[in-house]
Formats: structure tokens, C-alpha cells, sequence
């Protein structure tokens, strides 16, 4: 009965902080899937041999025996520098800021052949703020995106060396983002604030040729939500028609594709990698529809181009068992960003990146502790000025990202 207890209230605190998770991605897509896999990345998709593989390659819960729990969070503060040569102020740095992804698996073996797996996750996230009055507060100066994923999975052991699992995912979005508008209205502020469900399906397999060597595929697709919420204009301004209205918006957020190889290349040791890839191109505007005519113009939708592009995130991982009880990680990836020079602006000031990261692992007996830190590096760029959208000549520079995570595993 305790253990009951204490299981339902871990679910009820994993729901509530999900509901209060953004955080800074390669657009706003989050691959933090658990503490280990921060550091071994696409590598943990090819070995996909602890509970997280529900999120990795949920195919790999096959190798997983009885039954087995992960709980776990990383910490994430991203920061970056906005350079206006043409404004003052001239630099213009994010709100230092702490967000919390948390993950939760459960995986249980029901027989020779079949296995179940759910998770609790999330794979889209924003966090950006800026002080209301900063140069570039005409495009954004708040953007907060928010997602929960509950996905169960079903997996079938083939044989020995391939496995194959299936999914769907239930997932709910909540979105929020702040503007000032244009001056010749008075400056009010704009926040579109709204919710919405989605679902989507995944398809991953597993294939160990031999005992040196695992790979795995994971598919998951796009998942389209229609937010229903509020536009609010404070103070309004009814001369301009600038007052709350209730506002709707379409966004598809992207398929996903993870694919991983692991060696085993001694028994100590292991070498994994590969990559992540991430179909950006469904995101090509950002719509909001009013149910009334809306500002100057009358307008009942009002659309800005994005035209992201499809991007790629290249991973290297090694694995270091030190002793019977401790093992010591390492790994990089390449994380590429979608935003095109002629739609990129403050919502998601973005760069490609460098990621480098450590971690370790203690496990004993039924139990394991896995913790991983993780420096991410946003490269410096130029953004050309498009006074219509309210984006100055600007440099993004000095961004930078610490995520510090943790995930705590138990076999019962």
C-alpha cells in the first residue's frame, strides 16, 4: 500500500512540474530523455538497454527482464546576448532563467515475447525573456511553449537479435508569448495565450547481429495542434480595434527520427553514436485567427512566415564502466538550428551548436543513479534588420546553456 502511495503521488508531482516545462532548444524541440542519454545521445538509441529506451527506441525494452522504473529531471538555463548596434541599449541579455524537464518510464516484461512501456515526457519546449522595454521588444520580449507526452508502447522480441515496437503518443501544448505593438497605437502590450491535445503514432525497431554490436531506428511523427485561446491587448485601445478577442492557431509540430549505433568494444567499454533527425519544414508560418476584426487594418487572421528548415543533430558517446558499481560517460553533438536568416527573430534568437558532456552512473544490486552535465555552445550570428517585423541589425552572441540532469532507476 505505501509503495501504491508513493508511486501515485511521484505521478502527481511529474504531471504538475511537466505542466511548468519550457526550456531552449535546436528550435524548440527537446531530446533530454534521461540523464545517461544527455551524455551517450543517438548512442542510447543503438544499445536502448535501460528504461528510457521508451523514449530512445522503445523496440529495446525487450531486453529489459520484469519490471523496471526510471524517474528523473535536468535542470536547464539557457542565456544569450542580443546585440542592437542601432538601439540603445545595445546589448540586450536574456532573463537568467532555470527550466525543469522531467522524465518518467515504466517498462514491464509480460512474456518470452511481449513487452509494455509508457512514458512520461517531453519533446517540445521554449523558454525566452527579455525586460519588457529591450529594443526588440516590437517582435517578442516573452515566449513560453509547454508540452506533455504520455506514451505507451507495446514490443515484440522477433528473436534474439531483432525487436520491433509500436506507440502513440497523447500530447498537450500550452503556449505563451508577449510583444509590444507598434508605437503609432500607444505601445500596448499583445499575449496571445492558449492550449490545446494532439496525438501522434511511433514505430521503432532493434537489431543486435552479434554480441559487439546494437543498432535501432526510432520513428515519431508529426503531431498537429489547434490552440484555442486569447489574443489580450493591455491597456486596450478600442479606436483600433485593439481589444481581447478569443484567437485560434494551427501549428504541426514536426516528425522526429532517431538512429543509433553501439560497440561494444571491449567489455568495459562502449562507443555509440549517430543522429537525430528533426522535420522542421511543417512549421512554415505562424497563424492566429480572431473571431472578430482585429486592429488598424480589420483583420481577422494575421500570419508570420517561418519556413523553417529540416535539421540534423550528430551525437558521439562513450561508456566507461570504472568499477562493478561506477561507469563514466562522455559525449558531443552537433546540433543544428532551423531558423533561416530571413525568418529568424527574438522569439527563438537561435545558432547552430556545440554540446559537450559528462556524466556518471552508480548502480547496485536493484537500483541506479545516473547524473550528466552538459555545456551547450550557441555560435555567433548576424541578423540582417526587417523593420516590419520589428527585427533591428542585431548579433546573437555569447549564448550559452547549462543542463545538468538526473534520473534514478529501480527493477522491482
Amino acid at each position: 500500500m505505501f509503495r501504491r502511495r508513493l508511486v501515485y503521488s511521484f505521478l502527481i508531482v511529474v504531471f504538475v512540474l511537466f505542466l511548468s516545462t519550457s526550456a531552449f532548444g535546436a528550435g524548440f524541440a527537446l531530446y533530454e530523455g534521461s540523464a545517461r542519454g544527455n551524455v551517450l545521445g543517438a548512442g542510447l538509441t543503438g544499445s536502448a538497454d535501460d528504461p528510457s529506451a521508451v523514449f530512445y527506441n522503445p523496440a529495446g525494452i525487450t531486453q529489459l527482464k520484469g519490471k523496471q522504473a526510471m524517474i528523473g529531471v535536468t535542470a536547464i538555463t539557457p542565456m544569450i546576448t542580443v546585440e542592437t548596434p542601432t538601439a540603445s541599449p545595445t546589448d540586450n541579455d536574456f532573463k537568467r532563467n532555470w527550466y525543469f524537464p522531467p522524465h518518467a518510464y515504466y517498462t514491464q516484461q509480460f512474456s518470452d515475447k511481449w513487452w509494455g512501456g509508457i512514458g512520461l515526457f517531453s519533446r517540445f519546449g521554449l523558454g525566452t525573456e527579455f525586460d519588457p522595454t529591450w529594443p526588440g521588444r516590437y517582435n517578442s520580449y516573452l515566449g513560453n511553449i509547454e508540452t506533455v507526452e504520455i506514451n505507451p508502447n507495446v514490443a515484440y522480441k522477433i528473436n534474439d537479435k531483432l525487436s520491433i515496437a509500436g506507440g502513440v503518443s497523447l500530447m498537450y501544448m500550452s503556449l505563451d508569448i508577449k510583444k509590444k505593438l507598434a508605437p503609432a497605437v500607444g505601445s500596448p502590450e499583445f499575449e496571445l495565450d492558449g492550449d490545446s491535445w494532439g496525438w501522434g503514432l511511433n514505430a521503432a525497431i532493434h537489431y543486435k547481429p552479434t554480441d559487439w554490436m546494437q543498432a535501432g531506428v526510432t520513428y515519431r511523427s508529426r503531431v498537429s495542434q489547434n490552440i484555442e485561446g486569447t489574443a489580450k491587448v493591455n491597456p486596450p485601445v478600442p479606436a483600433a480595434l485593439l481589444t481581447n478577442r478569443n484567437a485560434t492557431g494551427d501549428v504541426s509540430l514536426p516528425d522526429m527520427i532517431f538512429a543509433g549505433v553501439n560497440f561494444n568494444v571491449r567489455p568495459d567499454l562502449t562507443l555509440g553514436g549517430g543522429l537525430y533527425w528533426t522535420r522542421w519544414e511543417t512549421y512554415k508560418n505562424l497563424q492566429i485567427n480572431f473571431d472578430q476584426p482585429f486592429g488598424p487594418t480589420g483583420a481577422r487572421t494575421t500570419s508570420t512566415p517561418k519556413n523553417w528548415d529540416n535539421v540534423y543533430r550528430w551525437m558521439i558517446g562513450m561508456e566507461w564502466k570504472v568499477t562493478p558499481n561506477w561507469d563514466l560517460r562522455l559525449g558531443y553533438a552537433y546540433d543544428q538550428a532551423p531558423e533561416p536568416d530571413e525568418t529568424v527573430d527574438y522569439l527563438l534568437p537561435d545558432a547552430d551548436r556545440n554540446m559537450f558532456s559528462i556524466g556518471a552512473g552508480y548502480h547496485r544490486n536493484n537500483w541506479a543513479l545516473d547524473f550528466s552535465y552538459t555545456l551547450m555552445i550557441i555560435q555567433t550570428r548576424d541578423v540582417v534588420a526587417r523593420p516590419a517585423d520589428g527585427i533591428l541589425t542585431s548579433t546573437f552572441k555569447d549564448g550559452t546553456a547549462h543542463l545538468i540532469g538526473f534520473s534514478y532507476t529501480y527493477k522491482f
